[in-house]
């Protein structure tokens, strides 16, 4: 092979019949975190949010270890995310809180699905969805100023009164109220607390009086007391990563419980100067050896982080070598050996020894959550026992 010649998108000649893309993932982990931040926080119940395929790492799996570790709740966005649960066989209590404009209110109402409203055609619409003598159990949002999902305040009472209003026909059960903190700062949070205080006088004025009050997501849960009302919403802490730029998941008391492999399917030694996958942003500055990994952004892989991302093959660690591929990248072993086959860890537990999701996160200039969620589905989740 000649200095210059790309190595990336070269057919693996030697490649094992199924490529490695695996993302394994420690449900005693997720039990862990679960009973960890329910200790912290203290709240009568603790909802764990395992929307986005539970964020990456499975949301049947993930539901059922996290009822294991004490969540009384579970929490999605959409009705699609909830029926997937019950059908299978999920009983705990579930709330959904993002609807199309023609969601399918009737069958959340029939399988005993919580949903979340924000506005007075919502809650008509779920009203109206609710069949003989049932009743629909609804979940108020209100905007606090997030400026995201939630009523406004200026429509705070006439939403409730006509809550009230339903509650007495019989049609829904107002069992909750809730809101979202942006997490912009101290001050911000205290507004935030105040506008949803103000909240629930609305209700209470219009007679309507909720069994869950919650507002705290994992961050807040964390580190905002006076957030945390009668329940938490956790969702990337019971994955065992922290919401926090200056703590991590170890400092938090939480385990990561997603480690992502790929496997190692060619290995070939170059001179000096090989130009390496597109571009050439990486040069080989010495006779080296190259190992080429079996995943690319097509597996969910930013390709912001080429040329920044560790990896840890055999034990030693090395940093992404040229610009990742749709299914494949390069790694630089300099005077190190691998073979064909041996694994290749890119995040996963750093008290193991391994990168963590944090790193790859800050290669990509992203954040934590967006490295697991966005992890494809040529990736095969595994639940070692």
């Amino acid at each position: 092979m000649k200095p210059g010649d790309a190595v990336a998108d070269a057919e693996p000649v030697d490649a094992p019949a199924e490529l490695r893309r695996e993302a394994r993932i420690d449900l005693a982990a997720i039990e862990h975190n679960v009973a960890r931040l329910r200790e912290v926080a203290g709240t009568r119940s603790l909802m764990a949010v395992v929307k986005a395929n539970g964020y990456g790492h499975g949301s049947v799996p993930v539901a059922r270890a996290a009822l294991r570790g004490g969540a009384d709740w579970l929490g999605v966005v959409d009705i699609v995310e909830a029926l997937e649960l019950r059908d299978a066989g999920i009983d705990a209590p579930l709330l959904t809180w993002i609807h199309a404009t023609d969601a399918d209110f009737a069958s959340a109402v029939a399988a005993r699905i919580d949903i979340g409203v924000n506005s007075l055609d919502q809650l008509r619409a779920v009203a109206q969805a609710v069949r003989g003598d049932s009743r629909a159990d609804v979940h108020v949002k209100v905007d606090t100023g997030l400026g995201r999902n939630g009523a406004a305040a200026e429509n705070w009472g006439e939403l409730f009164a006509v809550a009230a209003d339903l509650e007495s026909a019989g049609r829904i059960r107002v069992r909750g109220i809730f809101s979202h903190l942006a997490n912009a700062g101290d001050d911000e949070d205290a507004a935030q607390i105040a506008a949803f205080q103000r909240a629930l006088a609305a209700a209470a004025d219009a007679g309507v009086h909720p069994e869950l009050r919650h507002l705290a997501s994992t961050a807040a849960a964390l580190r905002v007391p006076a957030s945390r009302f009668d329940m938490v919403r956790v969702g990337i802490g019971i994955y065992g990563l922290s919401p926090f730029d200056d703590a991590t998941s170890a400092e938090l008391g939480l385990v990561p419980a997603l480690t992502l492999v790929g496997g190692v399917v060619a290995v070939k030694r170059v001179p000096a100067g090989t130009g390496v996958s597109y571009g050439y942003s990486y040069r080989t500055r010495q006779e080296t050896t190259l190992a080429l990994v079996s995943l690319g952004y097509a597996d969910g892989i930013p390709r912001l982080a080429s040329n920044r991302a560790p990896v840890s093959i055999r034990g030693g660690r090395y940093t992404v070598s040229g610009r990742i591929a749709m299914d494949q990248f390069v790694v630089d072993l300099g005077a190190d050996e691998c073979e064909v086959g041996d694994d290749v860890v890119l995040f996963g537990d750093p008290a193991t020894g391994v990168p963590s999701a944090d790193e790859w996160a800050a290669a990509a200039e992203t954040i934590n959550y967006e490295v697991v969620t966005r992890l494809g589905g040529r990736i095969v989740r595994r639940y070692p026992s």
